[in-house]
């Protein structure tokens, strides 16, 4: 088939990515906040959100930045909307919902840290949330053999991984559901997903992708500037 006959993508354009980009990332060092460090010349930031911005069904990113760079993440991603972020995670994820319009119907929460995570992903994770799912999540199996130890540190027992997930995001929700969960927390989560699930939901799992590990140590950089030389983005014909 010549290159020329395949369909585009369905550009629906019924999808908002939020992105809590206003943590400063301890582990990671550099005295720089998180999303803003840098990976091959551009910050994290960058990176994930030029990902984002490829897949057809994004309508719209919001990031919810440090609220001293504020204007400099608008310089940086022109193309998004960006608010003050809060003192923690779920702070901002909520802070960047209040702008979504009610017209979007599918909401996705996105690390940041996460940057070379591929389009293909949240489209996929999208998809599942427009078949119904009240969340849905990027898993990988676990890999390494995991033990449960004590206080002491030695192993009480060795756990078995084939029913564990390393989950990942973007995790997606239906708009309502989101809004939702965030309006009835009771205390502070790390991971929507599990806000959804608090309400009574099931979490649907979507197969995840090695691209979108997280960017948390300086090894995962120096892992990550591999993977971007291996994986670089098609240029744009637009």
């Amino acid at each position: 088939m010549d290159s020329r006959d395949v369909p585009a993508p369905v550009r629906r354009k019924d999808v908002a990515v939020l992105v809590p980009a206003a943590g400063m990332g301890v582990r990671l060092g550099g005295g720089t906040p998180k999303a803003l460090r840098e990976l091959a010349g551009e910050p994290l930031l960058v990176h994930a959100c030029r990902r984002l911005a490829m897949a057809p069904s994004v309508a719209m990113i919001v990031i919810a930045a440090p609220p001293g760079d504020v204007d400099a993440v608008r310089a940086l991603v022109p193309g998004a909307v960006v608010v003050p972020g809060g003192a923690t995670r779920q702070q901002s994820v909520a802070a960047a919902l209040a702008v979504v319009p009610e017209s979007i119907e599918v909401v996705l929460v996105h690390d940041a840290a996460r940057a070379l995570t591929p389009p293909e992903l949240v489209e996929a994770v999208a998809a599942a949330v427009r078949s119904g799912a009240a969340a849905v999540v990027p898993a990988l199996p676990v890999v390494d053999t995991i033990k449960r130890v004590d206080a002491g540190e030695h192993v009480l027992e060795t756990v078995d991984r084939a029913p564990l997930r390393v989950i990942q995001t973007p995790q997606g929700f239906p708009r309502a559901t989101l809004v939702r969960a965030h309006a009835e927390a009771v205390d502070e989560h790390t991971d929507d997903a599990g806000m959804v699930e608090r309400l009574g939901h099931k979490v649907h799992c979507v197969p995840g992708s090695d691209l979108a590990l997280k960017i948390t140590r300086p090894l995962d950089l120096l892992i990550a500037e591999s993977l971007l030389a291996a994986h670089p983005l098609p240029v744009s014909r637009s």
